[in-house]
């Protein structure tokens, strides 16, 4: 099981650095559970904080961090990257390139790709809210007054967030490392000022302590674990985040600090809670003396908003990546630096996004009733990060059956434990992430179905482009001096834009480039294996281009770098592109309603000038009004536009 290229470039003066940013930006979110982890373990089944009931829990706690983030992510799975990126989509797309079997296998594991990726979107939206409010939920701490605050601020933080998103995080985000820094380091003291204080909690770290409980509990224990796993969200960014730091920084940022910092202050809650029992409301800032608690809800709250931020960013990722893999029409992006590729801005996600977390809070309204809609899409998500992994075990590390049978089958039990722990709060709350997730799937899948049909239905198959040259009468045909460029998702065939252009206006440029791009299931192409170039005579040339998913798509310097083999002037270049219509029939293999969700989709994709920057002054864009075919149609290879 090989390190990456990548992973072995890190070098060891850098590696403190990019520990730092990672604190910033891969461990906000978990780094933020403490702030209702234990309280909501307690809440769960109203249990008493009892010594072995709070030795108990905090075993569970310690040691599903160990499991789920020591041994599973930063062990395992941050070793299936590609090209040292990492992510759901990343170890998807791993999967099903790796696996051996029908082509059915294959479409089951993009499928269980598809649903993990989807499920990360409830996440996305409960994560902001669930750490806004048990930030500002420390107000009660300094005075009961405030209660009727938090909503309203909590309201507000989010709102501004969301607003700010235009402006990049370019200017702040070097400041997240360090503030994060402080804020571990502030955990690392004050559950170790509490540890000292009662060394009896460090009985915990023996798993005894957690099967007791579990043995003790019975099926209730179920439910414990849906609050238990709330001290892993989060797991997922280090593997997400893999491209911008690397596995060793992450890993060094893991155990030197994480860790240690997240145990020694859950085990500081538990001490706390021994001694005085009655701060179980809010243990986490009942750790730190009166006069400081004003201040730590400050600091709490920028730590909240720094995990939020990551959260925002990562569902900015996602999307563009299941954009560019087929997954989700074109998306107005915008890129909010110029000198770092991974910053962008959607502002129709965005917007969505700011929505549905206003809307968690209104309806939740405190950290402790989210807390039930908390966990189902992480652990979801989990689970078919599992699935994944033995795949690319199996197939691509070449790990012996027994191994890869052993580790996939311990951690998707102990992955399918906690899913279904999860299971007891769906009607409490977790129906909410779950119902984000299927949203987003069915989205998914619907435009890549749609699309692939409409792909068969607007593209000319009958005639190569060789074909359809030698049977053009190219000698009568107007040449009009410059190049023109049409663009096509299909590598074969004639583009109908090329059709309509000779149709209505008769003319044929001095040169014609037919511009096919291609998105590989891989992160990045390199630069030399970017292009392919086909001369097909008359002028006429077909090229094609490569792009990873994590790559965004420039075509005039694209054209400025490729090997034309001709002089190319970017002033004389005119742009054809084709945008489609669908008209929905009941004769096409899939259902009406989809259909009709496709056509929306459709519609309000982004224009293909922005997607792909193509100068607007240069661009024509020509129209189809088009039927998905039958699968009559489909057998006999029949097009239907109109």
């Amino acid at each position: 099981m090989p390190a990456s290229p990548d992973q072995r470039k890190t070098h060891p003066d850098a590696l403190p650095l990019l520990a730092l940013a990672a604190l910033g930006v891969v461990f906000g979110d978990i780094g933020t559970s403490p702030l209702y982890t234990l309280s909501a373990c307690l809440s769960v089944l109203s249990l008493p904080p009892t010594a072995a009931n709070l030795l108990g829990m905090l075993s569970l706690i310690f040691w599903t961090l160990v499991l789920v983030v020591a041994v599973k992510y930063a062990g395992v799975v941050m070793r299936a990257d590609q090209h040292g990126e990492g992510g759901v989509m990343v170890i998807t797309a791993l999967a099903s390139r790796t696996a051996l079997g029908s082509p059915r296998t294959r479409r089951w594991i993009l499928i269980l790709g598809l649903l993990g990726a989807s499920l990360f979107y409830g996440d996305g939206v409960v994560t902001p809210a669930i750490s806004v409010l048990s930030a500002l939920g420390g107000l009660t701490v300094a005075s009961s007054a405030f209660k009727t605050l938090i909503v309203p601020l909590s309201l507000g933080i989010i709102v501004a967030l969301f607003l700010v998103q235009h402006r990049g995080t370019g200017a702040i985000s070097r400041w997240f490392g360090p503030v994060m820094l402080v804020w571990f380091v502030l955990l690392l003291i004050s559950g170790g000022f509490w540890v000292v204080r009662d060394p009896r909690v460090l009985a915990a770290l023996s798993p005894v302590w957690a099967l007791r409980f579990l043995i003790r509990q019975g099926l209730h224990g179920l439910a414990i674990l849906g609050a238990v796993v709330l001290a892993v969200t989060g797991a997922e960014a280090l593997y997400a985040d893999l491209g911008h730091f690397g596995a060793p920084a992450i890993r060094s940022a893991w155990f030197v600090l994480v860790l240690p910092a997240l145990a020694l202050n859950y085990l500081g809650q538990g001490a706390l809670l021994i001694l005085h029992p009655a701060a179980a409301a809010n243990p986490f800032f009942k750790l730190f003396p009166a006069w400081a608690t004003l201040p730590m809800v400050a600091v709490s709250g920028i730590a909240t908003i720094i995990a939020s931020q990551s959260i925002i960013s990562g569902a900015y990722s996602a999307t563009r990546q299941a954009s560019l893999l087929g997954y989700l029409p074109r998306l107005s992006i915008i890129h909010t630096s110029s000198s770092e590729r991974g910053q962008i801005y959607l502002p129709g996600l965005n917007w969505l996004l700011m929505v549905a977390v206003v809307v968690v809070i209104l309806v939740f309204r405190s950290s402790a009733a989210l807390s039930f809609a908390y966990g189902t899409a992480v652990t979801g998500t989990m689970v078919f990060t599992t699935l994944m992994v033995y795949f690319v075990a199996r197939y691509h590390w070449k790990w012996r059956l027994w191994k890869v049978g052993l580790f996939s089958g311990f951690f998707l039990l102990l992955d399918g434990v906690f899913f279904g722990a999860n299971v007891f709060k769906f009607a409490a709350g977790g129906w909410f992430p779950v119902t984000i997730g299927l949203a987003a799937f069915t989205l998914m899948a619907t435009w890549r179905r749609g699309h692939d049909l409409l792909a068969r239905a607007s593209s000319p198959q009958a005639r190569s482009l060789s074909e359809f040259l030698a049977a053009l009468p190219l000698p009568s045909i107007t040449r009009v001096p410059g190049t023109a460029v049409f663009l096509t998702v299909r590598p074969q065939g004639v583009p109908h834009a090329l059709l309509h252009n000779l149709k209505h206006n008769k003319v044929l440029h001095e040169r014609v480039v037919i511009l096919t791009i291609q998105f590989e299931d891989v992160p990045r192409i390199a630069p030399d294996a970017r292009s392919t170039l086909e001369d097909h005579g008359q002028g006429v040339y077909r090229l094609t281009a490569r792009y990873g998913f994590m790559e965004g798509v420039d075509v005039p310097g694209l054209l400025a770098a490729a090997p034309l083999g001709f002089p190319w002037n970017p002033m004389d270049t005119t742009y054809f592109v084709s945008r489609q219509r669908l008209v929905p029939t009941r004769a096409a293999p899939i259902a009406l309603w989809r259909q009709r969700l496709y056509a929306l989709m459709l519609r309000l994709s982004a224009n293909a000038i922005d997607f792909f920057r193509l100068p607007a002054s240069q661009t024509v864009e020509l129209g189809d009004v088009i039927e998905l075919p039958s699968q009559a149609q489909l057998a006999g290879g029949a097009q239907n536009p109109r």
